[in-house]
C-alpha cells in the first residue's frame, strides 16, 4: 500500500525497512549474539525469510510463534513474517509446556520455531496445539530430530523474495500476549502502523540521530525491544546492539563494549543498578540518555544521574499503544510525573491522555484520580478473539488503560497505581507504587511489592514483600520507622515477609496475583508492627 506522505506512519514493515535500507545501505544496523548485519545485509535476510516462510506454507494472517532468545533468526523471522502478512507470536522462553501450549492453541499458531535448546518444551506444547503444521528449530548441531526442519538450512536456500506483497498498515504484524496479572494472558493485536509510529516518535523523542548506538538487554518478547529499541535505530538510522538478557554484574561492562549512547530500561532494572557498590569507573560510559519507565523519585533521579554521568527521562506506556506520556530533554519536568502526551514528529498525528471517571467512565477535570484513558491513530485494534475485554478496554475510540492517576493543568500525567493495587485502609486509599518507592530506598533492600491483605477490622490491611540487597539482612522494625519518617501512619506496612526473590512477568514486574494466590492466609509467619509493639501515633 503506498505511503501517505501526509501520514508518514501509514506504512507497512516492508515498505518502511526497504526506505531505511535505501538511505544508508552499508551502515550497521544490528550487532547480537556475535553477529554483526548491515541494513542491506539484515534486508538481505529479511526476504530470504519471507520467501522461506512463503515456501512452507505461510500465508497472510497465519501465525508463527516465536519460542526464541534473542538471536538473528527471532528479528529475521518477524520482519520476514510481516513482510508476507503473516503474524509473529512471541512466547515468553521461560514458559512450560501448558503455559506456551495455551498461547499456541489461543493464537492458532499454524507454525513454530524455537531453539535447540529448548526444542523439548517447545515440542512438547505443539503436541497439545492440533493448528502447528510447521516446526522450525535453529542451534542445531548434528542431525535434525525427527518432525522438526532446519531453520539455517531452508533460510541459506531461499532466494530472496522478489516483489513485496500488498500489505497494509493496518494489518496485524505480531500478537504480543500481555503477562497475565489478571487471569489467561490476552494478545494484543499489534499493527505495522504502530511498529512504524514507535520508531518514528522514539527516535524523536530521544534527539537520535544515525550516530547514536542503541543497546538493549530486554528480551525480545517484550514490546519494549520491539517498539522503541528496534524501531527506533530503524528510525534514527542507527545501530542496535542486543544482548541476551539483563545482568547487573555485567551490564556496564556491555555497555562500555557496545559504546552505546540510548539505553531503554523497564521495571527494577534502574534501582537495581543503583545498589552496585560505587566504583571510580562509573561515569566511565557513553550512554548520554536512559528511557524507561516508571517514575523516580527526584532525589534518586539527582543521585543516578551524578553518579553515572547520564540523563534521564520517563514515560508512561503499554503494549496497547506505543504512545503514552513522555518527559522531554533538556525541558521542564515535574517531580513524581510521567511526562506530556507523546507526539509525533509530524503533524496530524494527535495524541491525548484524559482521566476517567472510575465508575462512569466520563472523562473528568485536572488534579482528580480516575482511569488513564488514551486517544490516537497507534492504539491497538483490539485484543485477539476477546470481545468480552475488548468491549471494556477500548470505547469510542478510547483506550481504558486499567492505571489510575491524574493530570495536572499543564497535562502532565502522575501514575496513581494499576486500579487492582489500589489499597483502601481505614477510610485512606493507598498507592502500593508510593509505599514500594519508599521502601526500596532503604539502602538493605534491594526490591519490594505491596499489597492488601485482609484485615480483622473490614477493608484492607498493607503487607510488604521486601528482598534483600546483596550481602544485606533487611530488619523489618528498622523498615517501619523508615516507612514512618516517610510515609502518613495509615500507609506504613503493618505486616512484612523478607525473602530472597519474588514472582515476576517477562517484563519484570512482580507478579503480585501470584503472591495472593501462594497460600489462603497471607500473614501467616509475618512479622507483625503491632504484635511487635510499635506504635506510629
Amino acid at each position: 500500500m503506498p505511503t501517505d506522505t501526509n501520514k508518514p506512519w501509514e506504512q507497512c514493515l516492508g515498505e518502511y525497512l526497504a526506505e531505511v535500507v535505501a538511505r544508508r545501505p552499508n551502515k550497521t544496523f544490528i550487532e547480537i549474539g556475535g553477529l554483526s548485519r548491515t541494513y542491506q545485509e539484515f534486508w538481505d535476510g529479511v526476504l530470504k525469510s519471507a520467501a522461506m516462510f512463503s515456501a512452507l506454507g505461510i500465508e497472510k494472517g497465519d501465525r508463527v510463534c516465536l519460542f526464541l532468545p534473542n538471536c538473528i533468526e527471532y528479528v529475521y523471522s518477524w520482519f520476514g513474517l510481516s513482510v508476507i502478512g503473516g503474524i509473529s507470536v512471541p512466547v515468553n522462553t521461560a514458559y512450560k509446556r501448558d503455559e506456551m501450549a495455551y498461547i499456541l492453541n489461543n493464537a492458532e499458531a499454524k507454525g513454530l520455531i524455537t531453539d535447540s535448546s529448548l526444542s523439548d518444551v517447545a515440542g512438547a506444547a505443539a503436541d497439545l496445539s492440533p493448528s502447528v503444521e510447521i516446526r522450525l528449530l535453529r542451534g542445531i548441531e548434528g542431525s535434525v530430530p525427527e518432525g522438526w526442519t532446519n531453520f539455517a538450512l531452508e533460510h541459506e536456500d531461499s532466494v530472496p523474495l522478489q516483489e513485496l506483497p500488498d500489505i497494509s498498515p493496518h494489518d496485524i504484524s505480531m500478537l504480543v500476549y500481555t503477562s497475565g496479572t489478571t487471569g489467561n494472558p490476552k494478545g494484543v493485536m499489534c499493527t505495522h502502523l504502530m511498529y512504524v509510529a514507535a520508531g518514528q516518535g522514539f527516535a524523536h523523542w530521544t534527539q537520535a540521530t544515525s550516530e547514536d548506538r542503541f543497546f538493549t538487554c530486554l528480551p525480545y518478547y517484550h514490546a519494549n525491544i520491539q517498539y522503541y529499541s528496534t524501531m527506533g535505530a530503524l528510525a534514527a538510522g542507527g545501530t542496535l546492539v542486543v544482548v541476551d538478557r539483563f545482568s547487573a554484574s555485567r551490564f556496564w561492562g556491555q555497555v562500555r563494549e557496545a559504546q552505546a549512547t540510548v539505553v531503554n530500561f523497564i521495571g527494577m532494572m534502574m534501582p537495581v543498578l543503583s545498589k552496585n557498590t560505587p566504583s571510580v569507573d562509573d561515569k566511565d560510559n557513553t550512554v548520554r540518555l536512559f528511557y524507561g519507565s516508571p517514575s523516580f523519585p527526584p532525589e534518586f533521579l539527582a543521585e543516578f544521574q551524578e553518579r553515572f554521568d547520564t540523563d534521564i527521562i520517563v514515560g508512561f506506556g503499554m503494549t496497547e499503544t506505543c504512545f503514552g506520556t513522555i518527559e522531554k530533554i533538556g525541558e521542564r519536568r515535574r517531580a513524581g510525573s510521567s511526562g506530556e502526551p507523546r507526539q509525533h514528529p509530524q503533524p496530524g498525528f494527535e495524541n491525548i491522555v484524559r482521566i476517567a471517571d472510575q465508575v462512569t467512565g466520563i472523562h473528568v477535570g485536572v488534579d482528580t484520580v480516575g482511569e488513564i484513558t488514551i486517544h490516537n491513530p497507534a492504539i491497538m485494534p483490539g485484543y485477539w478473539r476477546n470481545e468480552e475485554q475488548n468491549s471494556e478496554t477500548l470505547r469510542d475510540g478510547w483506550l481504558y488503560t486499567g492505571d489510575l492517576g491524574w493530570v495536572d493543568s499543564d497535562g502532565f500525567l502522575y501514575f496513581v497505581d494499576r486500579k487492582k493495587d489500589i489499597i483502601r485502609r481505614r477510610g485512606e486509599n493507598i498507592s502500593s507504587q508510593e509505599v514500594e518507592n519508599v521502601v526500596k530506598r532503604h539502602p538493605n533492600v534491594l526490591d519490594c511489592a505491596v499489597l492488601a491483605v485482609p484485615s480483622e477490622l473490614g477493608e484492607d490491611e498493607v503487607k510488604a514483600y521486601v528482598t534483600p540487597r546483596e550481602g544485606a539482612t533487611p530488619d523489618p522494625a528498622e523498615l517501619v520507622h523508615w516507612c514512618a519518617d516517610n510515609l502518613a501512619y495509615f500507609k506504613v506496612p503493618r505486616y512484612w515477609e523478607v525473602r530472597d526473590e519474588l514472582p515476576r512477568t517477562p517484563s519484570l514486574r512482580v507478579r503480585k496475583d501470584v503472591l495472593r494466590q501462594e497460600k489462603e492466609d497471607l500473614i501467616e509467619g509475618c512479622f507483625d508492627l503491632e504484635s511487635a509493639g510499635i506504635k506510629l501515633r
